[in-house]
């Protein structure tokens, strides 16, 4: 009986390397992505499992790569049993001051990048009425998060539209699942220029990697519509997030965005 096949994308370091393992341990063949240099190595980290594992190196935030990453994918001629849409970069500082290029780069990574590879995947699901989707989207994206505005923004948009989506495909074999960690130890601060920030430097230890995949992946297969993971922390801000007042939401968020002082 052939193995199930999962495709993974920013699947070279943090999250979605951590979701990789975790499909890997569970006899999940794997496709993973990424446009760095780091996907070589990611690879080898996965063998160990005993899974067949194909890299694909494609930059997913112009329209190019995703095309790219899915030709490649249909190429291998299996059906995807699991998607995780993970790939995602942050930009942190004050909107006024950051570079609107990164910016925008962000914006279509995390948003035009991801509509598009979901459209070719829920295409090829449908064609057998079976599959299952998870998009990271962020506890970000239901708050009021000053010194990351477009970065939430981002999110907010990922969570909106993974909710949707699995309405759309309520009567069908497919579900939809969004996986909203909040600050986790991986080098995503680092890569949003925020070293010299609370949640760089503190925050982000409140979870670690593997966690946040292994619930993420337990309510994917559970056909849960969203988990906040992992810590408790976390999950106790996601639920109160609607409860707490916009104002006071970005004054936490502030304390621990911004720049420690020298």
């Amino acid at each position: 009986m052939a193995k199930q096949f999962a495709i993974v994308t920013g699947a070279s370091s943090g999250i979605g390397l951590s979701l990789a393992k975790e499909l890997a341990s569970r006899g999940y063949d794997l496709a993973i992505c990424s446009s760095g240099e780091r996907l070589a190595g990611a690879s080898e980290e996965l063998r160990p499992y005993g899974v067949q594992v194909t890299g694909i190196q494609a930059d997913l935030a112009t329209q190019d790569g995703v095309t790219q990453f899915w030709d490649e994918v249909q190429s291998l001629g299996r059906s995807i049993d699991v998607a995780c849409l993970n790939a995602g970069v942050g930009v942190g500082g004050l909107f006024a001051e950051t570079d609107l290029a990164a910016e925008l780069n962000m914006v279509y990574l995390n948003c035009a990048g991801t509509v598009q590879l979901a459209k070719y995947v829920v295409q090829h699901m449908l064609s057998r009425n079976e599959g299952r989707i998870l998009f990271t989207a962020s506890i970000a994206g239901e708050m009021v998060a000053p010194r990351e505005a477009v970065y939430a923004a981002t999110k907010a948009f990922g969570l909106s539209f993974a909710h949707s989506l699995r309405y759309e495909l309520r009567d069908t074999g497919i579900s939809v699942t969004a996986l909203q960690p909040g600050p986790t130890n991986t080098d995503f601060f680092h890569r949003a220029g925020m070293d010299n920030t609370k949640v760089g430097s503190e925050g982000k230890n409140e979870s670690q990697p593997d966690d946040v995949a292994r619930q993420g992946i337990e309510a994917l297969l559970a056909g849960e519509d969203h988990v906040y993971a992992a810590s408790t922390k976390t999950k106790m801000e996601g639920v109160l997030a609607n409860l707490t007042p916009g104002s006071v939401k970005g004054a936490m968020h502030e304390k621990m965005a911004k720049p420690k002082a020298s």
